[in-house]
């Protein structure tokens, strides 16, 4: 039976739109684990002083991560890969042990670093907790976190060699496995040791997040292994390349931890509600930015390496035009629907009302961002795969930069000035509630998401004539259904309240789902009024059997 699942997940898949979509599906079920996972949390805890540590621990493995982790990424290794394994097996195996070991000594040494002095950086880092009585617990569930970026590093070295040879499946399968693993923790590893127990649980989904995609390279015979015979210059050269996205990572960690320290010196519950807003508004980017992301890369890297700029571009067109189609409806209903969402998946046990109509203002503010942090993903892609690192760097950087200068500026605002306070509360239906302060954060972010999203797009619109026009006209279309299936979402609300029990979770949930049912086929209605493209594409695309789909020849070179 193991043997079987091993064999589905490592087949082999190529075409653009299938692989999205199989990303997709994956990515669905992970968030639907991830979800899970905040619903436990929540119930168990609610919007508390407990969950802020357990949120609070995640920050420097975070940044390690980040910065570390970054430098096997897929983003940067792939396209290394794929040109040396298609030049001599025998020397793509020697690179990727050389890889291997490197990035094995440096993430032990730094994690030992970080161990040791935990006690003095997590004070300054994330300054609310300084005084706390519950500093040494934060302690020890970061260090116990500090095993996370070592396995999901090497589970980015292995899903380079995974992607190179099409297996999208055990690489979408890996955070599935990942919030298994974290939904253990909770529920077995919580209850013998305490909020320790819950970064027990970080760690054993971390491992399986790498230890799933070994049965494949395994059989494969291109499992990397241990080496000292190590050949610096080639190191050197991936670490320059990687050097620019690390940063750019970094850049973008760095401003989400610099949120979480204000957040730590707000009102207990501040770290927690805005981790689950962020959760939530990560769904629509996982399931569509990302899997469309993913799965065109190695087309892109493979394109760009023999020099077809024009299917590069038609490529790119194809994908951005998709993202938005996906992503903008999906986020306008977000931000209609955000109340009877949060209550649906988090309203429980101890997360109260207060805590749904805080962490739903939230979410609204960081779901305006969504669109463009799909792009963004892409866009950044898109340079890797041209082996353009400096770019997004820039980019990511000024935005990052923008991001800490509007979170603080938009606390000190919040504070000093009574009518933008009293505006933002009203405008989000919290006004009266306690700990409102934390809505500036998330609007922080999401001025400084927009930014980036107008610079890479025109960045690579300047590299690439012709890339926006046809996807402005998705724009149009996308943005024309959204705005119509938004409104009669909301008007549907109404109706719905009169029909199912709003007091019950039940009731909640049937009527956001019934909303936002009406609200998707007016939508969808529009679009073949407008005579959608896009539309037609998924149609097309839905109507195979896209676990059947055929493998092209090897020379065909579609994903």
């Amino acid at each position: 039976m193991v043997k079987k699942l091993f064999a589905v997940l490592g087949r082999e898949i190529r075409g653009l739109h299938e692989a999205a979509y199989i990303l997709a599906g994956f990515a669905i079920l992970s968030q639907i684990l991830a979800l899970v996972r905040d619903k436990l949390l929540a119930f168990m805890f609610g919007a508390g002083h407990a969950l802020d540590i357990y949120y609070a621990a995640f920050r420097i493995p975070d940044l390690i991560f980040a910065s570390v982790g970054s430098l096997v990424s897929a983003s940067i290794l792939l396209p290394y890969f794929i040109s040396r394994f298609e030049r001599d097996t025998k020397e793509g195996k020697a690179f990727s042990n050389e890889i291997f070991s490197a990035f094995f000594a440096l993430i032990v040494i730094v994690s030992a670093i970080v161990y040791v002095f935990a006690p003095r950086i997590i004070p300054l880092v994330i300054p609310g907790f300084a005084g706390d009585p519950a500093l040494p617990e934060l302690i020890t569930s970061m260090r116990i976190m500090l095993l996370s970026p070592f396995f999901l590093g090497l589970s980015n070295l292995f899903s380079s060699l995974t992607q190179m040879n099409h297996r999208f499946l055990v690489y979408a399968a890996s955070p599935v496995v990942y919030n298994a693993g974290i939904i253990a923790g909770v529920l077995f590893a919580y209850p013998l040791f305490g909020v320790t127990g819950l970064a027990l649980g970080v760690a054993a989904g971390a491992f399986l997040h790498m230890a799933i995609q070994i049965p494949f390279i395994a059989r494969a015979r291109i499992l990397p292994r241990f080496t000292f015979k190590i050949h610096w210059s080639d190191i050197r050269r991936i670490v320059l390349t990687s050097f620019p996205r690390t940063v750019t990572l970094s850049a973008n960690q760095f401003a989400s931890f610099f949120l979480v320290s204000l957040a730590s010196l707000m009102s207990a519950g501040s770290i927690s509600v805005f981790s689950f807003a962020f959760n939530l508004q990560s769904v629509p980017l996982t399931i569509i930015g990302a899997s469309y992301s993913s799965a065109v890369f190695p087309t892109l890297s493979q394109l760009f390496y023999k020099g077809n700029l024009k299917e590069f571009l038609e490529k790119m067109i194809a994908s951005a035009r998709h993202i938005i189609f996906w992503s903008m409806p999906l986020a306008v209903l977000f931000v209609v629907l955000r109340a009877q969402i949060v209550r649906t998946v988090l309203g429980a046990g101890k997360f109260d009302w207060a805590d749904t109509r805080l962490t739903a203002a939230l979410l609204a503010l960081f779901t305006i961002s969504t669109v463009g942090q799909s792009l963004i993903v892409l866009f950044v892609r898109a340079f890797y795969a041209e082996g353009k690192t400096a770019r997004p760097l820039l980019i990511n950087v000024i935005s990052a930069a923008i991001i800490v200068i509007s979170g603080w500026g938009l606390v000190k605002a919040f504070a000093e000035f009574p009518l933008f306070k009293f505006f933002l509360e009203d405008l989000l239906k919290v006004s009266g509630q306690g700990g409102t302060s934390v809505l500036v954060l998330a609007l922080a972010y999401t001025i400084g998401v927009g930014v980036n999203t107008i610079l890479h797009w025109y960045v690579f619109e300047r590299a690439y004539r012709g890339f926006t026009r046809p996807v402005l006209a998705t724009l149009f279309h996308s943005f024309s259904a959204s705005v119509i299936t938004g409104y009669v979402a909301f008007l549907s609300l109404r109706f719905f309240a009169i029909l199912f029990p709003l007091e019950k979770v039940w009731g909640i949930f049937m009527q956001g789902l019934c909303s936002g049912l009406v609200g998707i086929v007016v939508g969808v209605l529009v679009l073949i009024l407008l005579k959608n493209r896009e539309l037609a594409e998924v149609w097309a695309t839905l109507h195979q059997k896209i676990w059947k789909v055929p493998v092209p020849p090897a020379e065909v070179e579609h994903i």
